[in-house]
């Protein structure tokens, strides 16, 4: 008979539960959470094993390759259906969550979580960790500027260039926070000197890639929008239609129907990347605001933000380039907003946008 394993993954242990067809427990169990151990768990039930199910979580880009390695038929489980699923268990341990896993791998009631190559993890990363510095320097500068309102400093017209010297020159004459700002500038410069390079590193990746090149043909997308999208989507063939790609990301409406009364088409669902979703929402209000040449998205998010809003609009576009960058992938093709427009004013965008200092 056919059995299915449920495992509950957590940073030091994983509780393994194996059922049979009909649901009745057959071993359950606590290992280390390490490949070998749990292979070595399931091993009695190796001829028998239909599905191993484990949730999407920070350790699956490395567990699940290595169980798949060792033989084992394991399904990398979408953490909001595991969520639903078992949200009518009356008590939660890693036991009954494993058992729980169990079930829904022995049903089938699960949608699969797509794990990516090593290296988009790694392209992922140095987003991640680009995106931290950033805000770290912009909430050390915001720290600044607040500081010195007490004492009637006021630095909202004074730029990212001239901040130092302002922030030295208003705090001169008090010994105290002379000192006290001066270790907060040294650490603003750190912070921008290190964020700096990682912003170069990904202007490195983006000139060497190709793909990527072609996605910053498209007015308002920049390397960093690009790469984050490149490497959020890994491989464009898991998705059938490109409009599907626009759901992925949470841009799509949700919906609450129920009878013939109720029937709500509310809000974008916001599932899926939030780094996506934002590089995406960023490039179409670029689109909108910043790019001055003719372009066939752009008017008609122009028209969309008269009768809307601009940020109806611009998450209407951003809906819109997923799909376009999706299909530009899919089929080795080119951007033409403007047909009239040639191929020197895409060399001529690429260039600019890859030598634009970071912002």
């Amino acid at each position: 008979m056919e059995c299915f394993a449920g495992l509950d993954v957590s940073i030091e242990e994983t509780a393994v539960c194996v059922v049979d067809a009909v649901g009745e427990v057959l071993a359950t169990a606590t290992v280390a959470t390490d490949p070998d151990a749990i292979v070595a768990t399931l091993k009695p039930f190796t001829g028998r094993l239909k599905r191993v199910g484990h949730e999407a979580g920070a350790l699956s880009p490395w567990l699940q390759p290595a169980l798949k390695k060792a033989g084992l038929p394991a399904v990398c489980l979408e953490t909001r259906h595991v969520r639903a699923a078992m949200s009518a268990q009356r008590n939660k341990t890693d036991a009954t969550d494993a058992l729980g896993l169990a079930h829904i791998v022995r049903t089938g009631w699960f949608r699969t979580a797509h794990i990516k190559t090593e290296s988009c993890y790694r392209v992922r990363l140095l987003l991640v960790q680009r995106r931290n510095l950033k805000r770290k320097f912009l909430d050390l500068e915001n720290t600044i500027r607040h500081s010195l309102k007490a004492f009637g400093v006021r630095l909202s017209r004074v730029g990212r260039g001239g901040f130092d010297d302002a922030v030295r020159t208003a705090t001169a004459a008090d010994p105290l926070s002379s000192a006290l700002m001066d270790c907060m500038l040294r650490a603003r410069a750190a912070l921008w000197a290190e964020y700096v390079k990682l912003h170069r590193l990904v202007i490195g990746i983006v000139a060497r890639d190709e793909l990527c090149r072609r996605f910053l043909e498209i007015p308002g997308v920049g390397p960093v929008t690009a790469l984050t999208f490149a490497s959020a989507i890994d491989d464009p063939a898991r998705f059938k239609r490109s409009r599907d790609v626009a759901a992925y990301f949470g841009l799509t409406s949700k919906r609450w129907q129920s009878g013939s009364s109720i029937d709500v088409q509310g809000r974008i669902s916001k599932a899926g990347d939030p780094d996506v979703r934002r590089a995406l929402y960023e490039a179409a209000s670029a689109m909108l605001t910043r790019f001055k040449g003719r372009d066939r998205v752009k008017s008609w998010g122009v028209k969309l933000a008269r009768s809307k809003c601009h940020a109806k609009a611009s998450v209407a576009v951003a809906r819109k380039l997923a799909v376009i960058m999706h299909a530009m992938w899919r089929d080795g093709t080119r951007y033409l907003g403007d047909p009239e427009s040639g191929s020197d004013n895409h060399e001529k965008r690429i260039v600019t946008k890859l030598v634009r200092t970071p912002n």
